[in-house]
């Protein structure tokens, strides 16, 4: 304990790393404020049937993604998902389109350009989801609308103030980035995932000591147990890696020699991080529309697939997730290009020819390692099923695995990484290891 207070206070010494922790504190703070400010002429009492929609469904992911800002009808109501979904188009199109590509080899400048689309195309989704987040309001809260305000008046400023909500947020998300700590898009979306924890921490401890067959004391440290292998395991799946050795040849430039050392290109095992969990809950939802338009109920198939517990539910979910996590990294990563990009500076892999050859081996490794990579994938995201069969309690289940657990434990690793940067930049040692002061000619060990 000792020695984790001595080394917040050197986070406290170093005044660029002080200044960044403020500012990422502030602006994070300014985004839960939003996230309570309900749309001008809206009730937040009358909300009870809005808020019931969001406890299951697509409606509870799109919730917990805004940190339960959907529910309150807030101005930040639509967070950060319109941007991301914008992210996932332009990426898509810089491996289908050969003018993205282009403009994706083009470098910053090209960089700049892509953002620029990304942002125009993140504002025609929002004029989009807009209108359509206020239909459902009306339909689920058509009397929180204070009187003497028609909803067709009200839904065009509502419109254009959702979109702004958004667009501010994306705005803080850059400055925190910029400023601050951490990647602030993702820092917004743990925010929001992490905001229903203490609600549904208490509830679980409530449920094991009130409940006549919840199991007491035993069974809610095993639940803790089970959550602190899971979160192990996740940190193992974020930060797995397959070091494939690089060797660059020697060239002389003047009297000096460059190259000849040997490096590594890091296949990630997480290549396509939580996407394939995404796209398998987006296709895991049609049933349930299916259900909505069938006026002499559910076929029993239908009825199963609505059932995140069973196990039709289960297997259909862990073969779209492997199917998908194929689909993302064969699209994401090129085996073909990275061989041109290693042939263009001089650089091969040792016993392998340069050029197709090393396409397809490059190509080889991932197939390997995507393989299990997928699985623990799988796993992960039906551990909240599993957690269910335990009794665990819905909301607090939904921190035992799938997207909620995989984006915590990627963005505090990568902000905890960058503070460990700035630490060691100025002889400190980092967040885990001991927090005296390393002599100024030291050389670290990382």
């Amino acid at each position: 304990m000792k020695k984790l207070i001595e080394t917040l206070k050197n986070c406290w010494r170093v005044e660029d790393l002080r200044q960044r922790l403020l500012i990422t504190l502030l602006f994070t703070a300014i985004y839960r404020f939003g996230s309570f400010v309900v749309l001008p002429g809206i009730d937040p009492g009358k909300l009870d049937q809005l808020q019931s929609q969001t406890k299951g469904g697509l409606m509870s992911l799109l919730d917990m993604f805004s940190g339960g800002a959907f529910s309150n009808a807030s101005i930040f109501a639509l967070g950060i998902m319109p941007y991301i979904s914008a992210s996932i188009v332009m990426q898509l199109l810089a491996v289908a389109v050969p003018y993205f590509q282009k403009m994706q080899r083009e470098g910053e400048s090209g960089q700049k350009r892509i953002q620029w689309y990304t942002r125009v195309l993140t504002v025609a989704i929002l004029l989009f989801q807009a209108p359509s987040y206020l239909i459902n309001l009306k339909m689920q809260a058509s009397q929180a609308l204070a009187s003497g305000i028609a909803w067709p008046v009200f839904m065009v400023p509502a419109t254009f103030i959702l979109a702004a909500g958004s667009m501010f947020i994306l705005w803080l998300g850059e400055r925190i980035t910029d400023k601050g700590v951490g990647n602030g898009i993702s820092l917004i979306i743990m925010l929001g995932i992490i905001a229903r924890l203490p609600q549904a921490f208490m509830q679980e401890v409530s449920s094991r000591f009130t409940a006549i067959s919840g199991g007491g004391l035993v069974m809610f440290i095993v639940e803790i147990l089970i959550l602190y292998a899971v979160i192990m395991a996740s940190i193992l799946l974020v930060q797995g890696t397959r070091k494939v050795p690089v060797q660059y040849a020697k060239r002389l430039v003047g009297n000096k020699q460059f190259g000849g050392a040997r490096q590594y290109i890091p296949l990630k095992l997480f290549a396509a991080n939580v996407m394939p969990i995404i796209f398998a809950q987006a296709l895991m939802f049609i049933p349930l529309a299916i259900v909505q338009y069938q006026s002499d109920g559910a076929s029993w198939w239908v009825r199963d697939m609505l059932n995140n517990r069973s196990l039709m539910y289960n297997i259909v979910y862990v073969i779209l997730i492997i199917a998908f996590t194929y689909f993302y990294t064969a699209i994401t990563l090129n085996p073909q290009q990275m061989a041109e990009d290693l042939k263009r500076n001089n650089g091969f892999i040792p016993g392998v020819k340069p050029g197709h050859d090393t396409a397809e081996y490059i190509d080889t490794v991932m197939s390997r390692i995507t393989f299990p990579g997928s699985l623990f994938i799988a796993f992960i995201a039906v551990m909240p099923a599993l957690a269910g069969l335990l009794n665990v309690q819905d909301a607090f289940s939904q921190f035992f695995g799938g997207t909620s657990l995989l984006i915590t434990v990627g963005v505090v690793i990568d902000t905890l990484q960058q503070i460990e940067s700035y630490l060691l930049m100025r002889h400190y040692d980092g967040l885990l290891n001991a927090g005296h002061t390393r002599p100024a000619g030291a050389v670290s060990a990382y």
